[in-house]
């Protein structure tokens, strides 16, 4: 794994002063995070604490009561809207559950994107989706087929070729290997970092999955209490004197993904 600089020049997210509020439930509360260029940054924490809520405060979908969202040096919140679709295109969103439109294929789910916003024929893009496609490690056959009928896996690589649409500088991927098998999340985490590398991506990713944190995560940041507890390399975070954080690091699933990581790393 890459080693993130901690430098601002180098956060092409930097999240300030955020605070969300649902009627009169506080999920963040003066919350801070950056993150930076290359990395793939894990974030984890308690049901509740707002993860997919951070996400999609980051990305536009949820605005918040206070705070700041700079991504690639623009404060999100503030931008016309003309620029903020062009900062918007800069990055590609995979939700929790894929999210694809039912009635359309694959191909037509892919090609959305490229006829919305880059204004591409529907040839044009359409033939361009069977590229993304086939980066996400699907088939070409898959193109034709519509989501009911793909399998959980399948389904996860159609909504990140989808993603990966307008070539973004930065991947968000909400819990992107729930629901997998152990052979398929493993799989899916290969591609993460085969596309990462091969595209220079940064990916901010949601999850619960203890190996995809030791196989693939650069920084974890861990929310707690409202806030970032502590966002730092994994040796790190693992030491944390938090009760949530030794329950999870160190418990059963920790210390067996803590052991598969440094047998395959053992390997190399």
């Amino acid at each position: 794994m890459i080693q993130a600089a901690q430098s601002w020049d180098t956060a092409i997210v930097r999240v300030q002063g955020l605070t969300n509020r649902f009627g009169s439930h506080t999920v963040h509360q003066q919350l801070n995070l950056d993150v930076y260029q290359g990395e793939v940054l894990g974030v984890v924490g308690g049901s509740g604490t707002g993860k997919s809520v951070l996400l999609r405060s980051i990305v536009g979908l949820q605005r918040p009561v206070e705070g700041t969202v700079h991504i690639f040096n623009e404060n999100l919140l503030t931008l016309a809207p003309t620029k903020r679709t062009q900062v918007e295109s800069r990055f590609g969103v995979l939700f929790q559950r894929g999210a694809l439109f039912s009635s359309l294929t694959v191909t037509e789910n892919v090609a959305m994107p490229l006829i919305e916003h880059a204004g591409l024929s529907r040839a044009d893009a359409e033939h361009l989706a069977g590229l993304k496609i086939a980066l996400a490690g699907l088939p070409a056959a898959a193109g034709s087929q519509y989501p009911a009928s793909l399998s959980g896996g399948m389904i996860k690589r159609a909504a990140l070729a989808r993603a990966l649409a307008l070539d973004p500088a930065i991947l968000f991927l909400d819990e992107p290997t729930a629901g997998l098998d152990p052979i398929g999340a493993g799989a899916f985490d290969q591609l993460i970092i085969t596309l990462r590398d091969a595209l220079g991506l940064t990916v901010f990713l949601v999850t619960h999955d203890l190996d995809t944190l030791y196989t693939i995560c650069d920084r974890v940041a861990v929310l707690s209490d409202k806030r970032v507890l502590v966002a730092d390399r994994l040796g790190v975070v693992e030491t944390t004197q938090d009760p949530w954080v030794q329950d999870y690091f160190h418990g059963p699933r920790g210390r067996a993904a803590a052991y598969a990581h440094q047998q395959a790393k053992g390997m190399k």
